[in-house]
Order: C-alpha cells, then sequence, then structure tokens
C-alpha cells in the first residue's frame, strides 16, 4: 500500500488529486447551474494543456510555444467525425452535393476527400485523437531534440509551427472549414450533445479524464524516469555524460504533453460544439504556457487550477475591457515568472505550512485576574523571599 502511494506522490499528492476531483465533481455540479457549469467544463479543457506543460516544460524544461497545435489536432479529429454525422443525405438535401460537410459543398467540392473517410468511424476517430498529435509531436520532437536544439530555439520553432498550422487552416477553406472552422455540430453517434442532460455527462466526462490525466502524470513524475527529468532539465550534459538517451527522454515526455493537448481539444469540440483554427495559433498556445505558470509550473495540481482561474478571469475581463485583457495577460505572465515563478501552487507551499506553524506556537492568553507564574531566576544580589 505505501508502494503504491509512494508511486503516485505520496497521501499528499493523492490528497490534492482527490480534493480536486470533490470540488469538480461534487461542489461545482451542486452549487452552480447548468449555464456556468457548461462555461466550467469549456474551461477544465484547457488545464490537459496545463497538465501536459507541467511535464514538458516544469520539469524537463522544453519550454513548447506550440501546445496550441495539438488541441487544435484533436479537436479537429472529433469534430471530422461529429460533422460526418450531421452530413447524411438526407440532411443535406438542399446542397449540390449531399453527404458531405456543408462548407465543402460551398467551395466546389463534389467528393469527400480521402482524409475524411475513415472518420466516418467513431473508433479510428478515439485512435486519432491520441494517434495524430502523438505522430506529429515524435516527427518535430525528434528532428530537433537529435540535433540538440532546445530552450529558447525550440520555444520559436514551435511558436512558428503554430503560425503555419494556422494559416495551412485558414488556406484550405474546402477542406477545414477555413476561418469559421468546423460549426453546427449536434450529435455523437445519435446522441444530441446539446440537451442540459448530455451537457451534464460530457462535464463528467471530461472531469473523469482530467483526474485520470492527472494520475499518470503524477506517476510519471514520481517514478526513475521523473528524477531523469529534474535532472535532465539541471544538467543535461551530465545525464548524456551517464549514458542515458536525453533526446529520447525529451521526445516522450513532449508526444505525452501532445497527447493531454489533445485529448483537451477533442472535449472542447464536444463542450462547445465547433472547433476553428483560432485555438490552434500562436496567441492561444501562450495562453496556454500563461495558464500553467500562473498555477505552478512544478505541481499537475496547480497548472490544472491555474489554467481554470485565469480562464475564468479572461471571460470576465474580457467582455468588460476587451482591449485591457491582452495587456493584462502579459503582464500577468511576466509578474510570475519574475516575482513568484513557483505560481500559485509555490505560494501554497511557502505560506501555508508556516501559517500553521504560527497557530501551533501561538499561546492563549491568561484570564484577567490570574497570577502568571514564572520560572524566570532573580538577578544576583536582589534580595530573596524568606519562608518562616
Amino acid at each position: 500500500m505505501n508502494r503504491l502511494l509512494k508511486a503516485f506522490g505520496g497521501a499528499s499528492g493523492l490528497t490534492q488529486i482527490g480534493v480536486l476531483a470533490v470540488v469538480l465533481m461534487i461542489v461545482l455540479p451542486v452549487t452552480t447551474d447548468l449555464f456556468h457549469l457548461n462555461l466550467f467544463g469549456k474551461y477544465l479543457t484547457y488545464t490537459f494543456v496545463a497538465v501536459g506543460l507541467v511535464l514538458c516544460w516544469g520539469y524537463g524544461g522544453i519550454l513548447s510555444l506550440g501546445q496550441g497545435v495539438f488541441f487544435g489536432l484533436g479537436g479537429y479529429c472529433m469534430a471530422m467525425f461529429l460533422k460526418l454525422e450531421a452530413s447524411t443525405p438526407e440532411a443535406t438535401k438542399i446542397q449540390t452535393t449531399p453527404g458531405i460537410p456543408d462548407f465543402m459543398d460551398w467551395n466546389q467540392i463534389t467528393a469527400l476527400p480521402w482524409f475524411w473517410q475513415p472518420f466516418h468511424s467513431f473508433g479510428f476517430t478515439l485512435f486519432a485523437i491520441v494517434a495524430v498529435p502523438a505522430v506529429f509531436a515524435w516527427v518535430i520532437g525528434y528532428a530537433m531534440f537529435k540535433r540538440r536544439v532546445g530552450g529558447v530555439y525550440f520555444a520559436i520553432i514551435t511558436q512558428a509551427i503554430a503560425t503555419i498550422m494556422t494559416i495551412l487552416i485558414v488556406g484550405q477553406q474546402g477542406y477545414t472549414g477555413g476561418i469559421n472552422g468546423i460549426t453546427d455540430l449536434r450529435t455523437l453517434m445519435g446522441w444530441d450533445i446539446r440537451t442540459d442532460s448530455a451537457q451534464y455527462i460530457l462535464y463528467f466526462a471530461c472531469c473523469a479524464a482530467l483526474v485520470l490525466c492527472l494520475l499518470i502524470s503524477a506517476f510519471v513524475l514520481n517514478s526513475r524516469f521523473g528524477r531523469l527529468l529534474i535532472a535532465m532539465r539541471d544538467q543535461e550534459d551530465r545525464v548524456r555524460f551517464s549514458g542515458y538517451d536525453v533526446a529520447n527522454m525529451k521526445v516522450f515526455v513532449f508526444v505525452l504533453a501532445s497527447v493531454f493537448a489533445a485529448i483537451g481539444g477533442a472535449f472542447f469540440t464536444l463542450q462547445v460544439g465547433f472547433m476553428s483554427p483560432t485555438f490552434v495559433g500562436a496567441v492561444a498556445s501562450i495562453e496556454m504556457v500563461v495558464f500553467c505558470a500562473v498555477g505552478g509550473r512544478l505541481s499537475v495540481v496547480g497548472a490544472a487550477v491555474g489554467a481554470f482561474a485565469v480562464s475564468w478571469a479572461k471571460t470576465n475581463l474580457s467582455d468588460s475591457f476587451p482591449q485591457v485583457w491582452p495587456v493584462v495577460m502579459g503582464a500577468l505572465f511576466i509578474g510570475v515568472v519574475m516575482f513568484f515563478p513557483r505560481g500559485m501552487a509555490g505560494l501554497v507551499a511557502d505560506y501555508l505550512p508556516r501559517l500553521w506553524r504560527k497557530r501551533a506556537t501561538r499561546k492563549p492568553a491568561a484570564p484577567a485576574g490570574t497570577a502568571v507564574s514564572s520560572t524566570r531566576k532573580p538577578p544576583a544580589g536582589a534580595p530573596q523571599e524568606q519562608h518562616s
């Protein structure tokens, strides 16, 4: 039992995940209405990216500014299946070519492209949500890390890839939906995902998947591989000279973080009902890094809370001050990196034990009129009390 607890970070680590699960799956559904619960479900999809960045950036030292690419790949894979289900010949009788997505018909495409064909299968779609981002991340990681490209250079390259991917999606409007994305997604295998009951089920499914990702992350970080990640982040050359293949370690953690992001993207499509290139580009990717930094890049639970909190703040501030929010986001990122490098999780870890120690050592005040005994000895030369 102790060995099992240790594998997931001990009692403290499992307690943190358990408390977060209780808040998400019991407290929030009981205390909020369906509209806000659906909004919280949207926020939760970003936490998958933040948790992956803890592995990749916090422990692996690999800053990726292109995680929106993998978030978008997972979302587009799910959207393609949902769009094909909504594009039955009966539902598209007014189109020139029934049975294909509406945006293809608008762009004079008369047959479904070959890479869309497998997404008629839900099983293949689930496989693609994991496999497509994993293969893409492996290609990028293998090409970069085998040539020892890292640090700021890797961050810039991933940001460039995010920009290129956005341009590609927008430019291929007939195959991807263009700037509008893939919209009007209604059913999942005949199940209407827009109903109230469906929104509740999707929210709880998202919470369960998040808890599973947190457990996987905790297991990885508390294993021998997790200790090697920290060593690689701090002294990469020493780890390499010790006989370990640093490039393969980087590729693995980068692929794992990308798969987490893709799962979040798939749930985002189900929760919101569409997917567009705005969630793929460099701006969205940088926001995801801010989520991780604010929550704490050395804590998977802290990163999840940070993604939730920053998303909530963005929704409220961007509605009232849409032009101010990007400035606030940039200032928040700079301030956290400079003054609170471990984020909210670091603040809690530093100040909460101090607060408890102060309370434990604080003595209760003596009641009024009560004599307080003293064990201090009288100074030398002072008259001693005489006892008869």
